[in-house]
């Protein structure tokens, strides 16, 4: 017979055994002859952990495939500023703001849609921005007038109406057209006037008023008036220098004014006065003037306020001939969507004529909006503002008072400007009207920069205090197509790009001479 053969198996509960065919191994035949193996004890089955993480070491776990590695990696420890550490972390932008108001385009830095909403800002907490006003900067031909026309027409779907005093170029004609409504043309020859001392709403209801309320509304009127008559004044030049207006002169336009209105005889109904009978009234002065100015005679009241009447006059018969001299002749509807004042009949009188006819619409605007009903929101367009500044610090001081009022009124305040350093050229270096034009950028905590030239990139950090990051984004990537722009609200920067629709491009086109000249 053939020996039994053995196989070496390892048993579910002994140790290595040697095995038959017959299934009979060593453990069964030492326990017939009263031997027993000792036995494994059987494997428990630990419960499995429940925990989602798990310490490892610092090494790593000392598996194969686990990234055990003998050293460890020397750890480097960098700081950096919010601005530098998109650098690293590309994906990291600015937080979002609301989607409310006009949806203007693409916010590129976070990948959604832009909205626009200045008077919501304000009233967000959540959001750095403390007034409504707007400067845009750009140069010529980066979409400044698209994305100030786009914004208007997006916010009329808000209740917004918009007003542009003073249009220079024309550039809203096309948009008031649009909506059905004919924009007015001011030049020599045309028939509309505009008296930039009318009184405004704040005439209404006059003789019923109490002699309080009489004196407060007074006190609006004549600072108003006053600031317009000192920028006016000061727009006019002794040779290299500007007149000055001083605390005499305020005394002896006051005064001529209370006499002109009625308001110095105690009248409760007051009588609209131009800028052409305050200067007749100066240079033929009453008894009745002279004595409540302080002075000992005609011949001294006419020497002392020699500069003053003179600086009126060229106005009467220079720029404001026949343009601001007299009472308005037009009916403004301020329930029209969109109203414009157009200035390009005056652009061959010389940048200073501009200037003057905006700050004489900047006052009539002002007048107009006094007494606004609640909820009457309006975006106020300032085009070519800086042309302004230029005639002075008293008409800075003036620009000045509209952004300043701008949370009273509830209306949003929209300048355009070429760059940074046209507010200086307001005055000579370290004057007070560079101080004032400088400070005017403080006014507005939302800024629209589209794309400079890299000449520009100094005064971008030096007045507006952008970073090397965000002057970048100005002076390159703002550049390289029309639209973009860099959206500061308050300390916080948007790269965004204004999307169109096609309609909205032939309304903002402007470039139509230059399309007929080729």
């Amino acid at each position: 017979m053939r020996p039994a053969r053995t196989n070496l198996t390892n048993g579910p509960r002994h140790g290595r055994v040697l095995a038959g065919r017959d299934g009979r191994d060593i453990s069964r035949l030492l326990s017939d002859f009263g031997h027993e193996l000792p036995s494994v004890p059987p494997t428990l089955h630990r419960p499995r952990d429940s925990r989602l993480f798990r310490h490892v070491p610092r090494r790593g776990a000392r598996r194969p495939g686990r990234g055990w590695a003998s050293g460890s990696a020397p750890v480097s420890a960098w700081r950096m500023t919010s601005e530098q550490a998109p650098v690293l972390w590309p994906f990291i932008s600015t937080p979002g703001l609301p989607p409310t108001g006009a949806q203007m385009g693409i916010d590129l830095l976070s990948g959604g849609s832009f909205y626009a909403d200045p008077l919501g800002w304000v009233l967000d907490d959540t959001v750095p921005v403390t007034n409504p006003n707007i400067f845009s900067l750009g140069k010529p031909g980066r979409g400044k007038s698209a994305t100030t026309k786009a914004f208007c027409l997006r916010m009329m779907d808000f209740g917004y109406r918009v007003l542009v005093l003073g249009d220079p170029k024309d550039e809203y004609e096309p948009l008031c057209r649009a909506l059905g409504v004919q924009p007015f043309a001011i030049g020599h020859g045309m028939p509309t006037r505009i008296n930039p001392l009318a009184f405004g709403p704040l005439i209404a209801g006059w003789d019923q008023l109490s002699a309080e309320q009489a004196q407060g509304r007074a006190a609006i009127v004549f600072a108003r008036w006053l600031t317009l008559v000192r920028g006016l004044v000061g727009s006019q030049r002794v040779g290299e220098h500007r007149v000055q207006f001083g605390p005499t002169d305020e005394v002896v336009v006051k005064a001529a004014l209370a006499h002109l209105t009625g308001y110095a005889h105690g009248n409760t109904r007051m009588r609209e006065t131009t800028i052409p009978h305050l200067w007749r009234l100066l240079d033929t002065p009453t008894s009745e003037l002279i004595a409540q100015c302080r002075y000992a005679d005609e011949r001294h009241f006419l020497d002392d306020t020699r500069t003053l009447r003179d600086a009126l006059g060229q106005l009467v018969s220079g720029a404001l001939a026949g343009l601001f001299d007299d009472h308005t002749s037009i009916d403004v509807d301020w329930a029209a969507p969109i109203q414009s004042l157009s200035l390009s009949r005056l652009e061959p009188l010389g940048d200073g004529a501009v200037g003057i006819a905006l700050t004489c619409l900047n006052s009539w605007g002002r007048g107009m909006r006094e007494l606004a009903a609640p909820g009457d929101a309006r975006v106020v367009v300032r085009d070519e503002s800086w042309k302004q500044l230029r005639l002075g610090p008293e008409a800075v001081k003036s620009f000045d008072a509209d952004l300043r009022l701008s949370r009273r009124d509830g209306d949003v305040q929209f300048a355009i400007a070429h760059k940074p350093s046209d507010l200086l050229s307001a005055g000579d270096s370290g004057s007070q009207a560079v101080a004032i034009a400088k400070d005017l950028l403080h006014l507005a905590d939302i800024k629209i920069l589209h794309g400079q030239d890299r000449a520009v990139g100094a005064e971008l950090e030096t007045m507006l205090g952008l970073g090397p990051i965000a002057r970048d984004l100005v002076t390159g990537w703002a550049m390289q197509g029309k639209g973009r722009a860099l959206w500061c609200v308050g300390d916080q920067h948007y790269k965004v790009v204004t999307v169109l629709h096609p309609l909205e491009r032939q309304l903002t086109f402007t470039n139509q001479a230059l399309e007929t000249a080729r």
